[in-house]
């Protein structure tokens, strides 16, 4: 690299180098070994029915894109069928696709919130939801995480400070990295108490959790105060996101959302893929129960082995702590066949960094043996 060449990206050499020093410098890796470490839990992304689901829409005339923004030529009946089943199966009164779940937070967070209103998130929300907050007009607070106390407080300081606005709530129902689950019937009921609006994030619940896979907050869903995020990238398998409101938060996105109005439409073959994905949930119950079983049975041999996660649902974190610690256990893992990610900050907090094992139907009960044994093997039996 000649001195003009450094010059120009010097900073950004700097910057990696520092990421480098801290054992936070990323790169993109192959799939390989056992999957303990992707969001298809359900096993649907080479689901056969949904192959040839797509393989049917393309025959039949249905194109690969969508050619336009929906507000152009890109509204697609795909897309429409799409929405019209999803609100039926969430029990919502409406749904509107979107091309991924980061999108479709960022969207609905610069788009529904107006100036004057507050945002009250919980500090462990996904990246999309932070950026969001930031970008869009309202002003935002952060709560302790999963501490409904918390929330109320700060709604009550904001009041007391002079605000006027409406709030906004703002959580995941089960959280990504921690895989604990958010008191959704207390907040609820604050949201209740507010005259507030809560949005929930389904993203790790969607498919796994509910009657036929509808999520957390199926009991919930239909209510006017209510906006859901399902994505359809982790257990349906696809990609994109369906948001879940009333009609009016519905029609207001279509004409003010930016990232709505100004963005080619997601591939009318992903809504084929997406709407089959939700009939397998309704018709294939089977694969939720046993995804259950598997985490329960995974649970449980964690305990013999002395590990008592605090988590209770499909994802495990394992903590180390240590940045170059975490991700030396990763490659060694790696290397016995078992595919498990290291997560470090700021993916989760400074002197967290972990060991993220997801419960996947792509494993069985035996590869969960193997893998725990191989992980406590790797650490001394030491209990996390």
């Amino acid at each position: 690299m000649n001195s003009i060449q450094r010059a120009k990206v010097g900073d950004y050499v700097a910057a990696l180098h520092a990421l480098k020093e801290d054992n936070r410098l990323r790169g993109l890796k192959p799939r390989a070994g056992i999957d303990f470490a992707s969001n298809d839990y359900l096993a649907l992304a080479s689901a056969p029915r949904i192959k040839k689901a797509v393989y049917a829409a393309l025959e039949a005339g249905t194109p690969i894109g969508a050619g336009g923004s929906r507000l152009l030529r890109g509204n697609c009946d795909e897309h429409e069928t799409l929405e019209k089943e999803a609100a039926q199966f969430f029990g919502a009164e409406t749904a509107l696709f979107f091309g991924g779940g980061y999108v479709a937070n960022f969207a609905v967070l610069t788009t529904l919130p107006q100036r004057g209103d507050l945002l009250v998130l919980d500090s462990l929300v996904h990246a999309s939801i932070h950026e969001g907050a930031r970008a869009g007009r309202a002003e935002f607070r952060i709560s302790a995480h999963n501490d409904s106390q918390s929330i109320e407080d700060t709604i009550r300081d904001w009041r007391a400070e002079g605000g006027t606005g409406r709030v906004w709530i703002v959580v995941e129902s089960l959280y990504s990295m921690d895989g604990d689950f958010a008191p959704l019937e207390d907040l609820v009921a604050i949201a209740d108490r507010y005259g507030a609006f809560l949005m929930v994030d389904e993203a790790h619940a969607t498919g796994v959790y509910g009657e036929r896979g509808r999520g957390l907050t199926a009991p919930y869903e239909g209510r006017e105060n209510l906006l859901v995020v399902h994505t359809c990238g982790k257990a349906l398998g696809a990609a994109g996101a369906l948001v879940t409101a009333s009609a009016v938060l519905r029609d207001f996105m279509i004409n003010r959302c930016r990232p709505f109005i100004f963005a080619t439409a997601p591939s009318p073959l992903m809504a084929v893929a997406v709407r089959e994905a939700l009939f397998i949930l309704q018709h294939e119950p089977e694969r939720q129960q046993r995804l259950a079983k598997l985490a329960a049975f995974t649970h449980r041999e964690a305990g013999l082995r002395g590990w008592r996660s605090p988590s209770t649902s499909q994802i495990l974190p394992y903590i180390v702590g240590d940045n170059a610690r975490a991700m030396r256990l990763a490659s060694a893992l790696k290397a016995r066949g078992f595919d498990i990610r290291g997560i470090r900050p700021p993916t989760v907090p400074a002197g967290t960094a972990r060991l993220r094992i997801s419960l996947t139907l792509n494993a069985g009960e035996d590869d969960v043996r193997a893998m725990l044994d191989a992980l406590f093997e790797e650490t001394r039996g030491e209990a996390r």
